[in-house]
């Protein structure tokens, strides 16, 4: 496996080679000329002095030397965190980071520790996934006053107020609407429905809130019952609540489920396949391999998941935390484009799908350019050398 050498190992190398190919130091090298970009340059070559190296970094970014950041995120347990965190590593390695990640999955008091702890070591920024209350406000404030870059991810909506913090989510609103404008077409806006959705979560809110208005605007929408609990075991919780839900209303008295997270989806749809009701359809949010291969099964009864590719929203915000630690302007928030994945169209692949193969079926699935500056795509191509 190559070793990353981190932004100022990478500077050196080419500088290096800038004054190895002139033999006399007269390759040419820049500074920041006063805050821009800090620059080296190996030129030589046959043929009229064709460039050979040339690399362009921020000063801000240059003078940090070897990056060190921290992803801490409470959720955890379950594939998407997986991917993310997966997404944030493989991203912010590739621009020479070096990077740590956490999940205390869904344990606050180890969630608050890592936040606390990160605030005492040298690291130079952090992503905050799904922190929730208060503390985690406070403990932003901490990181914040260490000088300690930050960007957060599914977080409390309070963490607008403390300085230079940005705030990103995937966007919930249209996720939800993707999910249950699908359901009121499939169902002509009269089903009988079960609701598995927990308050208490950001994104939750958001999505209840598009729930809420669904609602109201088609009056043949009917909620019979709900369940949510956020742990790690929901999946085995919901698929439980599900089967008990079952025995109170026979076959044709149930039409859909509504599963704001996959880890609900997921346990509905063992619990529907086992009680043999696959008549009842899922509309869910969120996917992962998990997922994409219950979808897949003959006679599954989740048809359709609205999400944002986990990997992609860990990458997104280390290229914004990136942009941070080189002093450049980031928006205060950010949503990811969602978009809906449905049986129909996973079902028109030869091969079974996966998140691997996703975007051959999806148009710009997993792919954005989003805060991926030149300089970005300089370090990456120096540290895949």
């Amino acid at each position: 496996m190559k070793r990353k050498v981190g932004v100022r190992g990478v500077l050196a190398l080419v500088l290096a080679a800038a004054l190895a190919v002139t033999g006399c130091g007269q390759g040419n090298s820049g500074g920041s000329n006063g805050g821009g970009n800090a620059s080296g340059t190996a030129a030589g070559g046959n043929n009229g002095g064709e460039s050979g190296v040339e690399l362009n970094v921020p000063a801000a970014l240059a003078e940090r030397g070897d990056v060190k950041i921290k992803v801490i995120r409470k959720i955890g347990n379950d594939d998407h965190t997986a991917q993310f965190l997966a997404g944030a590593k493989q991203e912010g390695e590739a621009l020479g980071f070096k990077v740590d990640t956490f999940a205390a999955n869904g344990d606050s008091v180890k969630f608050l520790e890592a936040l606390e702890q990160a605030a005492t070591e040298d690291v130079d920024g952090v992503i905050v996934s799904h922190g929730d209350d208060p503390a985690t406000v406070e403990a932003v404030k901490k990181l914040r006053e260490k000088g300690i870059e930050v960007v957060t991810f599914d977080s409390i909506g309070d963490l607008a107020s403390v300085e230079g913090v940005t705030l990103t989510a995937q966007d919930d609103q249209a996720l939800a609407r993707y999910a249950l404008d699908r359901l009121v077409q499939d169902t002509g806006g009269n089903a009988n429905i079960i609701y598995l959705w927990v308050d208490g979560f950001p994104p939750m809110v958001r999505r209840n809130a598009v729930y809420q208005e669904v609602l109201n605007a088609n009056p043949g929408i009917k909620e019979l019952e709900r369940f949510g609990v956020a742990n790690e075991n929901t999946s085995v919780e919901t698929q439980n609540a599900v089967a008990a839900m079952l025995t109170k209303y026979p076959k044709g008295e149930i039409d859909a489920i509504f599963a704001t997270w996959d880890a609900f989806a997921i346990g509905a749809a063992r619990a529907l396949i086992e009680a043999g009701r696959t008549e009842i359809k899922i509309y869910g949010i969120d996917v992962s391999n998990a997922d994409l291969q219950i979808m897949q099964e003959e006679g599954s009864p989740w048809v359709a998941t609205a999400a944002v590719d986990p990997k992609m929203i860990g990458a997104v915000n280390v290229r914004l935390l990136a942009k941070k630690l080189a002093g450049e302007e980031t928006p205060a928030e950010y949503n990811l484009e969602a978009a809906l994945i449905d049986q129909e169209t996973l079902g028109k692949s030869a091969e079974t799908v996966n998140m691997a193969t996703l975007a051959d079926i999806i148009p710009g699935w997993g792919q954005t350019d989003a805060f991926e500056e030149d300089w970005m795509k300089e370090l990456k191509a120096a540290n895949a050398k």
